[in-house]
């Protein structure tokens, strides 16, 4: 036993401790840690796409967006969630965005919650060039979120781009590529367009439950088609990623049949009043419930 345990001394000794980076500490260094300048020279068309979709602009929305998120600041964190520490901009912490930056912004993980506090401020602002510094990007797909069933697969490798095949890449940073398991599976976009309220969180709660349908009623009537399918391939707009903002997507996603039948009343003579009477019958054709998010 004592040479056993001097053994395991020694290899202890030997192996290299394991080295964490600093954590961001203003909104500038974490939209620096997750820059993905350096994919635009190779991937321009694709850089495009991503540039023009929600996905680059994931604190703001289409403005919804930051308005829900001030909403959640100012009365509720602030006031009606009394047990949550936060009386003040100034108090609040990463730990208290983790129901919404779980999916707008996971990245924050490796924030302090200096930045926490700066969001905050940029949020409760309106201050839309602070919040379009951070968002879901090329790294937050093809290496933070690329590996969810970890215990088999291991957490995402620092240096690696996960896409669709393993080999080297033509950077200076993430030098490797590796195959990817998720990337065109729906449970890719399921880790953020989700399954219902998380429960692990003290405050629980979730916005989209896209997925949730798509398992539960699109899959067992007999559909087969993955959320990349119809939001990537189908619509041809590739990382633009459109979905119910898109006029085109709204026409893949619903059958509209409007059955229009004009009529006049005129109840008092000179005294006219113009009526339609419109039946209008709607098929949903999408992979889950709409509306939903």
């Amino acid at each position: 036993m004592r040479i056993f345990g001097i053994i395991l001394v020694l290899l202890l000794l030997a192996t290299p401790a394991l080295t964490f980076a600093e954590k961001a500490k203003t909104v500038d260094e974490l939209a620096a840690m997750y820059d993905v300048g350096p994919c635009k020279d190779c991937h321009a068309k694709i850089f495009d796409e991503w540039s023009k979709s929600i996905h680059s602009r994931s604190l703001v929305g289409t403005g919804s967006t930051m308005g829900a998120m001030k909403g959640m600041i100012d009365p509720a964190l602030l006031k009606t969630f009394t047990q949550s520490g936060a009386k003040d901009i100034k108090d609040i912490k990463v730990e208290h965005f983790a129901f919404c930056f779980k999916c707008h912004l996971p990245q924050i993980k490796d924030a302090t919650d200096d930045v926490a506090k700066q969001l905050a401020k940029a949020i409760m602002d309106g201050d839309r060039a602070t919040l379009e510094k951070v968002n879901i990007n090329c790294l937050v797909c093809h290496n933070l979120k690329a590996i969810v069933h970890k215990w088999q697969d291991g957490e995402p490798e620092k240096g690696v781009i996960y896409g669709s095949k393993d080999g080297s890449h033509a950077d200076k940073v993430y030098t490797a590529m590796k195959k990817s398991v998720i990337l065109e599976d729906p449970v890719m976009c399921g880790q953020c367009h989700g399954l219902g309220p998380n429960f692990e969180f003290p405050q629980p709660s979730q916005c989209a439950t896209i997925y949730g349908s798509y398992l539960h009623a699109y899959i067992p009537t007999g559909g087969d088609e993955t959320c990349q399918d119809c939001h990537m391939k189908r619509s041809g707009k590739g990382h633009t990623m459109p979905a119910y903002r898109d006029p085109d997507m709204v026409k893949m996603a619903v059958n509209v049949d409007v059955d229009a039948k004009g009529y006049k009343v005129l109840p008092r003579p000179g005294d006219l009043i113009p009526m339609a009477a419109v039946t209008v019958k709607i098929a949903n054709k999408a992979g889950h419930r709409i509306p939903d998010g």
